[in-house]
Formats: C-alpha cells, sequence, structure tokens
C-alpha cells in the first residue's frame, strides 16, 4: 500500500480503511501494523479518527476493527448512485439463472476493474472476484471488454496504469502483447480470461455499450477449467451478448463515473 501525493490526514485514513476491508474479516491492531506503512503511534491515531467517526468499528472483547455502519450506509449509497448494479440486477440474475454458472458485472476505475455484482448460481466451484473486490483490468475478461472499447486517449491511460504482473503462464506481461488481443477483442465483441488471473479460472465476457458506443461496464459469466473448456464457453456468447445489450438500453441515460467519455 503505497500513499502517493500528500493528501495528508484524509489519504492515510482512507489507506487504513483500504487495508482494514481488504482482510475480508474483523482485524487486530496488531495485524495491520505488520504491513501497515505507519508507525504504530500514528496507526493507532487514524483507527481511533475513523472509529470515532463510525467508519469503523472496535469490538472491545475481540480487540477488532471491522467497517462500520457509516461506511456500509455510504457503501450502500455509492452502490444505487454511482454503480451499474441496480440496472443490471434483473438481467445478470436472469442469465444466472439461466446457466447456473457464475455472472460478474464489472466497471473500470482508475485502470482496474471493480467487480460492483456478482452472481454465484451455483455452489460447485468459487472465483476470487466478490462484490467490491478490485482486480487487473489486463488479466481479467471484464477487464480486457472494457478497455478494449474504451476511446483512444482513456485506453492509453488505463494502459499505462496497468502493473502486469504474471499471476499464472497465461497472464499478459506488456502492453505490446495486450493491445494486440484488445484490437480483436474490439472486432469480435467477446473477450475470454485463459486462465490469466486465476489458474483452473475462466471466463468469456462482453462489454456493455450505450447506442452511442459508449462503454460503461463489462458482464461476464465465469467458470472452472474442470467445468469448461475456453472453446466451450463459446455456447454462452449468445445469451451474454443479448445480456450486455440488455442492461447497455437500460443505461442510455447512466454517466459513468469512472469511465471518461
Amino acid at each position: 500500500m503505497n500513499v502517493v501525493n500528500s493528501d495528508g490526514t484524509v489519504a492515510k485514513a482512507l489507506s487504513v480503511l483500504d487495508q482494514v476491508t481488504a482482510m475480508g474479516r474483523p482485524v487486530r491492531m496488531r495485524e495491520l501494523l505488520e504491513t501497515s506503512e505507519f508507525p504504530k503511534p500514528t496507526l493507532y491515531r487514524l483507527l481511533q479518527t475513523l472509529t470515532s467517526q463510525r467508519m469503523l468499528s472496535y469490538d472491545k472483547d475481540q480487540q477488532t476493527y471491522a467497517p462500520g455502519i457509516r461506511l456500509v450506509s455510504l457503501a450502500h449509497s455509492a452502490w444505487s448512485q454511482a454503480s451499474l448494479a441496480p440496472i443490471a440486477a434483473p438481467y445478470i440474475s436472469a442469465l444466472g439463472e439461466r446457466l447456473r454458472e457464475a455472472i460478474h458485472l464489472a466497471q473500470i476505475d482508475n485502470g482496474q476493474v471493480v467487480f460492483v455484482d456478482k452472481r454465484q448460481a451455483s455452489s460447485r466451484f468459487a472465483t476470487l472476484a466478490r462484490t467490491g473486490q478490485v482486480a487487473p483490468a489486463y488479466c481479467t475478461g471484464v477487464g480486457k471488454a472494457i478497455l478494449a472499447h474504451l476511446e483512444p486517449e482513456a485506453q492509453a491511460q488505463a494502459l499505462q496504469q496497468q502493473a502486469f504482473l504474471k499471476y499464472t503462464d497465461a497472464t499478459h506481461t506488456s502492453t505490446e502483447t495486450l493491445v494486440r488481443e484488445l484490437e480483436q477483442i474490439r472486432a469480435e465483441g467477446i473477450a475470454f480470461d485463459r486462465e490469466e488471473h486465476e489458474a483452473g479460472i475462466i471466463s468469456i465476457a462482453a462489454p456493455i455499450l450505450t447506442d452511442a458506443g459508449r462503454v460503461v461496464g463489462a458482464v461476464s459469466i465465469a467458470t472452472a477449467t474442470h467445468r469448461h473448456t475456453l472453446d466451450g464457453l463459446n455456447a454462452f456468447r449468445p445469451a451474454l451478448l443479448e445480456c450486455a445489450t440488455r442492461i447497455g438500453a437500460e443505461a442510455q441515460s447512466w454517466q459513468s463515473p469512472s469511465v471518461p467519455s
């Protein structure tokens, strides 16, 4: 975690908030201190501030910090107002029930994808993605589907924000190879995750476009390699494209806060 640009106490507090929420469970201060960039007195002060503002809650018995009720309220408001999720909910629910596969809905923010909704219609396998999870754009189906349809200036900026860490043997490690695939994705209207982010997990993804061609997000069907092959995912293409088209039609007047026009 690295706080860039000196934004003072607000940036530091947000950094700590990110650290707590990323744990996915109540966490003790000593655990936070192990990976915190702040010395113990500073970390303690920031935790106290966040707790007093109800952004974090503190369990005295367990001595743990967790997301607070004010943060939950803000998250709900953001989900309702700044997320594509409410518009897309009925369509991804129907798709998940129909195919009995995991459906992911994502938007892009600062070069990364944020999973704003998920339908896990089957308990037979699980993906790492969960609502609120942030993942790299360059090695996810939804991320590549969005990148491929960004306007040139926005795409160039997003590409500069990719870290190109190698998660698996299939992960892109350079802009050059990614750009070649993005050109193909834009032409075909479909992107694939070929075990690029998680070994054993593949997906087929489609961009969500308005009538004007503005990309506002992406939807994917994710599954496990022991259930389907990449070629087999093509059978889902018509249903996926229909879902993306319907969401796009509903999103005509919706203004994404994350994707530059």
